[in-house]
């Protein structure tokens, strides 16, 4: 009885055991994913100084929640300079109910002002071919995009936040 007892003990505490490698190994590919999105954004978050949402930080500056995709959800952003680095898993696009499309980098830079996203570096949209997006500019309820030449779009199409889809290249 006392080596069924003993057997079953044991198997109990390995079991117990591995669930808690499990779940540091999870944490540790938690952590690595986070380090690769923003490392700057990771250190805040361990000096215990968190950020505030990208979707709240657009709003915050009069833009659209939808700008970036869903999963944008790292940033850097310097207030001083008014530089914002967006971390992106993927490279992909995201389509808007208007029938816009923009594709994004995995990283995008741009300078944040009230109602603007200047010199854009890592978004391109679709003219019959794929233009280099420069700036986005929010107006009442239109939103400017400028790639190549100037576009007015309905704001209303930016205002909800959407998955991106996996494309192969930028």
């Amino acid at each position: 009885m006392d080596q069924i007892l003993n057997k079953v003990g044991s198997y109990w505490l390995g079991q117990k055991a591995n669930k808690e490698i499990n779940s540091v190994g999870d944490d540790i590919n938690s952590l690595s994913t986070s380090i690769e999105g923003g490392a700057k954004w990771l250190v805040n978050k361990i000096k215990g100084k968190m950020q505030k949402p990208l979707q709240e930080l657009l709003k915050e500056y009069n833009l659209p929640i939808g700008i970036f995709p869903r999963d944008a959800t790292n940033y850097e952003f310097n207030e001083e300079t008014g530089k914002l680095t967006v971390f992106i898993p993927t490279v992909c696009e995201v389509g808007f109910k208007d029938s816009s499309v923009l594709r994004f980098f995995t990283t995008v830079t741009a300078y944040l002002e009230k109602g603007k996203l200047a010199d854009i570096e890592g978004m391109k949209t679709k003219v019959v071919i794929w233009v280099k997006v420069t700036s986005i500019t929010s107006d009442g309820s239109k939103l400017y995009v400028t790639a190549g030449m100037k576009k007015s779009r309905n704001r209303e199409a930016y205002e909800v936040s959407r998955d991106g889809v996996s494309v192969d290249k930028f």
